[in-house]
């Protein structure tokens, strides 16, 4: 019988140190370590780095953001700036922190453990940036607070031209925006029912959201509005941020702006996104529109609230996502009562089933399986009359898919993407 001499978990806790920290860093701390300190290193080395750094319970890029957060906290400088280095310039892609994930740590712990640790952090973080930023393709720009913006939400704008359009712009984070996509809202909401599928995207595209005229911070003239109109707002705001031509991803109301807008400025539109939409109603539903618009002009859009929940989510979301329901609830009756008036008109008229063979970009059309408001047999009809046009059939959704299935709809999305020419 043999004896082995090896330490294991020395070994693994080398292992993970060389990931982590880096084959150079080990090297130098073993060429210096002495009869005072060998014992320390080993016994860290065991504990930290296999007995910590080794449990699979938590990813390394995970326990990578820990530690920066928690040196500098405690203000323990010299160990932030040597974590700070190893996950800039890491050898391992899947435990490396980006400098735009490395801000986003140190902006969390600025909440939990106070400004002036974090205003630290980022002078320790930054001139190490400095020094490393050309080896990584990183480079420090001088950049105001005042263009700052969050990176979840956008920067807000509205356009010069009239009747103004609020909106709100993520650019990709990549700093390599591959497309532009414009996201267009339902009737009764605004641009933060797009926020989860925006910052999806964002991730390399520029995201455009916006309110349409009559909804959340944009103009709401006291007029009737037509489809065409609702188009020409969209035109108008492609043409103001210089952007197109764009992948429009529309649900409901704007699924039929992008229609109309794929249909008469066909040089703005690379790419048309059509979910939970029609491309007209059949002639008791328009009625019904009508009946709406006269109901709401008379007793305003509480009276009407409930019910409309009702349609934009299934049963079992309503009772499942109760917090959900309310805040898309409170959207709806705060909307501007003239402009929910203008745009249901827009909607209830709407009709482009006879043009939609003119639509010559690549156009899938997303549908929910549970769509009451718009059924899957409207999303067959487009998909019939508009040249390749795809479909996909989402389970578990109703009319506002995006809400009650983000995943799934984002994935859709991303697919269709995927398949489009650089």
């Amino acid at each position: 019988m043999s004896y082995d001499t090896s330490d294991l978990d020395l070994e693994r806790g080398f292992k993970n140190r060389r990931e982590i920290l880096g084959d150079a860093w080990v090297d130098r701390l073993l060429s210096r370590a002495t009869n005072f300190n060998a014992e320390f290193q080993h016994m860290i080395t065991r504990f930290a780095w296999n007995e910590i750094w080794g449990r699979p319970g938590l990813d390394k890029k995970t326990r990578r953001a820990m530690v920066l957060a928690i040196t500098m906290a405690l203000g323990r400088w010299e160990e932030f700036e040597l974590h700070v280095r190893a996950a800039l310039i890491g050898s391992d892609p899947e435990t490396r922190l980006t400098p735009d994930e490395l801000k986003e740590i140190l902006m969390q712990t600025a909440i939990y453990a106070g400004v002036p640790a974090a205003n630290t952090g980022f002078t320790h973080a930054q001139e190490i940036l400095r020094e490393i930023g050309p080896q990584i393709g990183y480079t420090l720009e001088p950049m105001s607070p005042l263009d700052a913006f969050h990176s979840g939400l956008g920067k807000d704008m509205v356009t010069t031209t009239k009747p103004a359009l609020h909106y709100s712009l993520r650019k990709a984070r990549n700093g390599a925006a591959r497309k532009t996509v414009v996201l267009s809202h339902a009737l009764g909401c605004d641009l933060t029912m797009w926020d989860w599928l925006a910052n999806v995207l964002a991730e390399d595209c520029d995201v455009v959201s916006y309110d349409h005229r009559g909804h959340g911070s944009s103009d709401a003239p006291a007029t009737l509005y037509t489809m065409q109109e609702l188009a020409e707002d969209a035109a108008r705001l492609v043409r103001e941020l210089n952007c197109g031509p764009v992948v429009w991803v529309g649900l409901s109301m704007g699924g039929m702006v992008g229609q109309e807008l794929a249909i008469r400025n066909p040089e703005l539109i690379q790419a048309l996104v059509i979910a939970n939409s029609t491309s007209a109603y059949p002639e008791n539903v328009r009625e019904v529109w009508q009946q709406r618009i006269s109901n709401v002009r008379a007793n305003g859009i509480e009276v009407i609230a409930d019910a409309v929940m009702e349609r934009y989510f299934h049963d079992q979301f309503r009772s499942e996502k109760a917090g959900v329901v309310a805040a898309f609830r409170r959207r709806l009756t705060s909307t501007d009562q003239e402009g929910y008036i203008g745009c249901c008109n827009a909607v209830g008229t709407v009709d482009t089933t006879a043009r939609l063979p003119k639509i010559a970009t690549p156009t899938l059309v997303i549908a929910g399986a549970l769509d009451q408001g718009a059924p899957v047999s409207m999303s067959q009809t487009m998909v019939e009359n508009i040249p390749g046009a795809q479909l996909v059939v989402l389970d578990d959704a109703s009319h506002l898919a995006v809400a009650e299935q983000p995943k799934a709809f984002a994935h859709a999305v991303l697919d269709f993407l995927d398949t489009l020419k650089a």
